[in-house]
């Protein structure tokens, strides 16, 4: 029994929530293909590339974790609300920014409202559902990241070609929407508020993580072209990310309220879980932001053309989501999709690490059209598991765990990846290469590395315990 008393109720209060997550999901990919000509017009460099993207992803990781603690002591609806208004506002000013710094500081502003809504969602839905018929909804939910995660290179590319657009457009179409989910949330959201007295909330927690994790990013994205490897830069930077992430570590363990509960942690399902998300977050982003770019330099294809071609995992990740998220309600089991699908993106991503210049679009799409099944299978599936496995009181801070760690894979992926293939590419041009033939070989590379993370994804899968999940909001126990 659900928390709204007809399926009908429940699809209203999921419009807003879907509509929030749409445009919050749209914001990170909407820029991949625009980014070239936008890096142009700004004056930007190769490693403000990658920056644009990884600021929106940093920024939403540190966050989500706060989000879902907050989620637990306050409102759920009116966090929501507060995450859809500065998600606005980092839009608004990415879109005015005048210079790569401003943008970067915007996209980092946005990024905490990405986290925010990314995290909220799910944790709305788990309020109002129970695991057993939350697969019915995972599809819907699964359908809206696949349109918003693959259908942004298209809208961008649509964006940046259309002369009376351009490329801030990508940031200002946004805004629109959240404006109509904020009027949607007010009208059909109906969720029940638990309080708590004496809340603590583990700011130094989220600040050691957030400080070590971007230290590390910094790192990988300026070693071996400001300094080497092996300089006391690189020493600084690994040590002194070591020495944060350490510290976050033990005052997690001594936190009342720790953003990242150890207890959560500990659990078998929750971290084999996080394993997976970790592989899924390098897949979603890393996919749509690196074919993006292949298809405009190394292939010649425009904006809007480049998008076109992402279209095979865009129909992946609907057709599985949809596909799966049912058979999981009318069965109860869902490790076998998790198997399936992991194994699918895995297969997608080595597929992908022969890439070259001239690589046959057909091989390329039917790929893609395998990342995207895993895609499907896993995104949602992997937070679900974790649900089903906590309290209604935790399934705040496990659904943001689950998302914290998914994110930070996509954050890593792509700044570790971005920086692979920049040097890469700055390698074989000069040795001689041309510019379409350097990036679609360095393409291939980073490719054939993201399968060898995502084989922790099937690692991850197949050691799961077989569950059924259960018909209540709550744990019997």
């Amino acid at each position: 029994m659900t928390t709204l008393a007809t399926r009908g109720r429940v699809l209203q209060a999921l419009s807003g929530l879907l509509l929030a997550l749409f445009v919050s999901t749209l914001s990170s990919t909407v820029v991949s293909t625009a980014l070239p000509r936008m890096l142009r017009d700004l004056h930007g460099s190769a490693t403000q590339y990658a920056w644009v993207v990884t600021a929106t992803l940093l920024a939403a990781t540190a966050a989500t974790p706060i989000w879902g603690k907050l989620a637990d002591l306050y409102a759920k609806k009116t966090l929501i609300q507060i995450a859809t208004v500065v998600f606005i506002a980092g839009s608004i000013a990415a879109g005015l920014a005048q210079d790569t710094g401003q943008l970067i500081a915007a996209r980092a502003l946005q990024g905490i409202g990405v986290g925010g809504l990314q995290s909220l969602v799910q944790i709305a839905i788990a309020a109002m559902i129970p695991p057993r018929e939350r697969g019915r909804y995972a599809g819907y939910q699964s359908s809206v990241t696949a349109l918003s995660t693959i259908g942004g290179p298209l809208l961008g590319g649509f964006v940046v070609d259309t002369s009376w657009l351009g490329w801030r457009w990508c940031f200002f179409i946004g805004v629109p929407f959240a404006v109509v989910a904020l009027v949607l949330l007010q009208l059909t959201l109906r969720l029940p508020v638990v309080r708590r007295e004496n809340v603590r909330i583990d700011y130094w927690g989220a600040t050691l993580i957030t400080g070590g994790v971007s230290l590390l990013l910094i790192w990988v994205s300026f070693a071996g072209d400001s300094f080497g490897w092996a300089s006391w830069q690189t020493a600084a930077m690994v040590g002194g990310s070591a020495l944060l992430l350490g510290l976050a570590a033990w005052t997690e363990t001594r936190a009342a309220e720790p953003v990242v509960p150890p207890r959560i942690i500990r659990q078998r399902t929750t971290a084999l879980a996080i394993l997976g998300s970790l592989a899924a977050g390098t897949a979603m982003y890393g996919a749509a932001v690196f074919l993006s770019q292949y298809f405009q330099v190394s292939r010649g294809r425009t904006p809007t053309e480049a998008g076109l071609l992402t279209i095979p995992m865009m129909a992946g990740i609907l057709v599985s989501s949809i596909t799966a998220g049912r058979m999981v309600s009318r069965s109860g089991r869902i490790k076998p999709y998790l198997v399936t699908g992991s194994i699918s993106l895995t297969a997608g991503f080595a597929g992908l690490g022969f890439l070259d210049e001239s690589t046959p679009l057909v091989f390329i799409a039917v790929a893609m059209l395998l990342i995207g099944a895993g895609v499907g299978m896993t995104l949602q599936n992997f937070v679900l598991i974790v649900q089903n496995a906590v309290s209604l009181r935790d399934v705040g801070a496990a659904s943001a765990t689950v998302s914290f760690f998914r994110s930070l894979g996509g954050t890593i992926g792509v700044a570790v990846l971005g920086a692979v293939l920049a040097r890469q590419v700055a390698e074989q041009t000069a040795h001689g290469a041309g510019a379409a033939s350097a990036y679609g070989t360095a393409t291939g590379h980073i490719f054939a590395i993201s399968a060898g993370v995502a084989l922790l994804g099937v690692l991850a899968a197949v050691l799961l315990k077989p569950i059924s999940l259960r018909t209540s909001l709550d744990r019997a126990d």
